[in-house]
């Protein structure tokens, strides 16, 4: 038994070794010194101690301060999932950085970790106030940070394809790259990370019974508020630092703290050590490997989605094992809807909402004069402009619908949809892998389709293993999403052609559609969906579960993966028009049953017109609230949409009846 207790250390100890080995290997490269350039100046020499060293000290302190970012963050938000990736606290860092590059680089000049800082700061006020009358849930919290992570990411990507070459270095660099050219970087954040120590340790006793119920704490005299906020302003501290030096380093913040209790640790007092030296080895070993498969045009992937793709499959292997102090269940009613009298009447008006909604997005505009409604010559002109993003607008709002309803009531989960569980970022990693070798728009669709079929069956075929409930499935399509979200920052970092279509594609951009584009998405539109009115006996009867819906004579085999395939193919169509970020999957099936459409085939064609409502308005919107200039489709509907998740948060979801 002594020995087996030895085996973690053992395994750190092997870890740690192969990393300084890959160190040794390059460091072999570069010594003896005595390349000299035509100045006398010794090359070998100026890269081993301003580029070489720097990068092994900075991973080693990087991975640290973020092991220790990541324990404090779970331990007061008594949260195993709970880290700067996660909380979107890394991702806002990186959106102000690029915000006051554009529009107040004085900031930038006084000081970059400030300015990172007050984005992530903003980043936790902002997820602690959706999340604080559910009593900081840790569904409702990771929800609410992945939301702010995506929004926040398609920003960025935004703010670079509207400042080209300016701002795509910083993308580059946001994805964590570790290359060096001096000492500051690490001197920064080890200051930081000494000084987080020192804290934690002054604090031990109280950080301790934190991690016990708000009430205990209390009992115990612990300022319960107060600390938390101070604990978890140090925690921002320390990890928007590493992201204003070297970018967004993923999931090292989430995996240190899960391995050390794994490998041992159990007083918080063993975590604080266990925890900064697991982050060390974990992010020096991995950009050792990313500097050992490096090509002879550089590194290939930055360290930070080398990260990422490891991150994902760990979260992955970690959800069984995570043992969190309360799993509400998301979907718990808090109030029965109304069934419509006249549902059918209700779809009319909300059909007729969309047709005028369209007539308004082809006709009314601004132009140089000011508000104008298009007529005669000028229409015909506009026309061709128009009619085709309204199609395509249209056509994909309503495809989304679609594939919300079905993927909730297939996952029996109120809070799944297509963004949340990361399908559209599954059809995008199909896309981009498909873009390397040049491939035609057909074999792209087939590969986005590919990509969203394979994500959407992983994180069922999850769902349905024993023990995992929706709000498990949740955080699997979380794990999914950052998944794919590390090819595409590895694909865009590559800085070439390529890279700009995927940037594009982030960003949900329709201003190139032409009307070959709307033709697809409405005949898309149409086979796809058509099935699906076929099969709502089905809908209807498998968000009873299995058991049930077997005992009423469904093959429920058959009919999960008949409509799976449909939603999948839908989610990949829209995700090549509009990018992965929208939440119309997600709201336009919760709109529909707030009108009382209860029933599955009434849901689907409101589900399906509400999308198309809700998508046609924010392109017409994206037009026109900073004309000239033209916000991504994307975006803005995610932008609306984004709020709407916020409600769902705080006011709780209702059961599909």
């Amino acid at each position: 038994m002594a020995d087996r207790s030895l085996l973690p250390a053992v395994f750190w100890c092997l870890l740690a070794l192969g990393a300084a080995l890959l160190f040794g290997l390059r460091l072999a490269e570069l010594w003896p010194a005595g390349v000299a350039d035509t100045d006398g100046v010794d090359l070998s020499r100026v890269i081993l101690i301003y580029s070489f060293l720097p990068r092994a000290a900075v991973a080693i302190v990087a991975g640290a301060a973020l092991g220790l970012s990541g324990l404090l963050l779970q331990r007061i938000l008594r949260n195993p999932l709970a880290e700067p990736s996660t909380l979107g606290i890394s991702a806002s860092a990186q959106l102000a950085m690029a915000t006051a590059t554009i529009y107040a680089p004085a900031l930038m000049e006084f000081s970059i970790g400030t300015v990172a800082f007050a984005g992530g700061i903003a980043a936790v006020a902002l997820i602690l106030a959706l999340t604080w009358r559910r009593g900081l849930e840790p569904v409702a919290v990771v929800l609410a940070g992945m939301m702010v992570a995506l929004t926040a990411n398609s920003l960025s990507a935004a703010l670079i394809l509207a400042n080209g070459d300016y701002l795509f270095s910083l993308f580059i660099w946001g994805g964590g790259s570790l290359v060096q050219q001096g000492w500051g970087p690490t001197i920064s954040i080890g200051l930081r990370l000494v000084l987080g120590l020192a804290a934690a340790g002054l604090v031990l006793r109280p950080l301790a019974i934190l991690g016990l119920d708000d009430q205990s704490a209390r009992n115990l005299g612990v300022a319960v508020h107060a600390s938390r906020f101070a604990v978890i302003t140090l925690a921002v501290w320390i990890a928007t630092t590493v992201t204003a030096e070297v970018g967004i380093i993923g999931f090292i913040g989430l995996a240190a703290p899960a391995l050390a209790t794994l490998s041992g640790a159990r007083s918080l007092r063993q975590k604080l050590i266990a925890t900064p030296l697991t982050g060390a080895i974990l992010l020096w070993l991995t950009d050792g490997l990313v500097q050992l498969f490096s090509g002879p045009e550089g590194e290939r992937v930055p360290t930070g989605a080398a990260t990422a793709l490891l991150g994902g499959p760990l979260l992955l292997w970690l959800l069984p094992r995570l043992k969190m102090f309360e799993w509400p269940s998301v979907s718990a009613s808090t109030a029965a809807v109304n069934r419509a009298p006249r549902p059918w009447l209700v779809i009319m008006l909300i059909v007729l909402s969309m047709l005028l909604a369209t007539g308004v997005a082809l006709l009314v505009g601004i132009g140089p004069q000011g508000w104008q409604i298009a007529s005669g010559e000028a229409f015909n002109d506009l026309l061709d402009w128009r009619a085709p993003r309204v199609a395509v607008a249209a056509a994909t709002g309503g495809m989304l619908g679609a594939a919300g309803v079905v993927i909730q009531r297939v996952a029996a989960n109120p809070l799944a949809s297509p963004e949340i569980l990361g399908v559209g970022a599954g059809a995008g990693a199909g896309m981009a892998l498909a873009l390397v070798f040049g491939a035609t728009l057909g074999f792209q669709l087939a590969a986005s389709a590919a990509g969203a079929l394979t994500v959407l069956g992983v994180i069922l075929w999850i769902g349905a293993r024993a023990g995992f409930g929706p709000e498990r499935l949740l955080f699997a399509g979380i794990a999914m999403n950052a998944l794919c979200s590390a090819v595409l920052t590895a694909m865009i970092a590559l800085g070439n052609q390529q890279s700009y279509t995927l940037l594009r594609w982030l960003s949900g951009s329709t201003n190139d559609a032409v009307a070959f584009d709307g033709l697809i998405s409405v005949v898309g539109l149409v086979l796809l969906t058509g099935p699906l009115f076929l099969a709502t006996r089905w809908l209807d009867l498998l968000p009873l579960g299995s058991p049930t819906a077997r005992a009423l004579g469904l093959h429920v085999g058959y009919s999960r993966l008949v409509v799976i395939v449909l939603a999948a193919l839908m989610t990949a169509l829209t995700a090549n028009y509009v990018g992965p970020l929208s939440f119309v999957g997600l709201i336009a099936p919760h709109l529909a049953r707030l009108l009382g459409l209860g029933r599955a085939r009434q849901q689907l064609a409101g589900a399906i017109a509400l999308g198309a409502l809700l998508m046609v308005l924010s392109d017409w919107l994206s037009r026109m609230v900073a004309f000239p200039y033209q916000l991504p489709l994307g975006i803005f509907a995610s932008l609306i949409g984004g709020p709407y998740l916020i409600y769902l948060l705080g006011k709780g979801v209702q059961r599909h009846g």
